[in-house]
């Protein structure tokens, strides 16, 4: 494996730097699933937890990728409608992916974190001398 994509200049660190925001992999998920363009307030409703400011930089940041395009019409006000690009449905197969692991993986992760965690919290024997 080339190991250039390890480095810090390789181009390809800013692109995952996106995609593995837990923000970008909702919203690349939501306009997936919902398969039709949405507006902003509609993705906010959907996303449960995001702030205004937060789902404005990540449609930004994935319009910026070019994996969301973002239209808006003529009306008063103005209506802005967010949709995935040829791209960002190739990569929201790739998030649905990582989406549908972690749903069937869930539990046995949280079963491990609270192991994990007891482990952690037991005080350690004392070493006889």
């Amino acid at each position: 494996m080339d190991t250039y994509t390890y480095r810090r200049d390789c181009p390809s660190r800013t692109v995952i730097e996106v995609l593995a925001s837990k923000w970008a992999l909702y919203v690349l998920a939501a306009l997936r699933r919902y398969e039709r363009p949405m507006r902003f307030n509609e993705l906010r409703r959907v996303l449960d937890g995001i702030t205004q400011k937060m789902l404005t930089q990540t449609l930004r940041a994935l319009e910026r990728d070019g994996l969301v395009r973002r239209s808006v019409y003529p009306t008063v006000p103005p209506s802005v409608e967010y949709a995935l690009t040829p791209l960002g449905v190739e990569a929201g197969r790739l998030t649905a992916a990582i989406a549908d692991w972690s749903m069937e993986h869930a539990r046995e992760i949280l079963r491990s974190r609270e192991d994990f965690d007891a482990r952690a919290a037991q005080s350690p024997a004392p070493l006889d001398a």
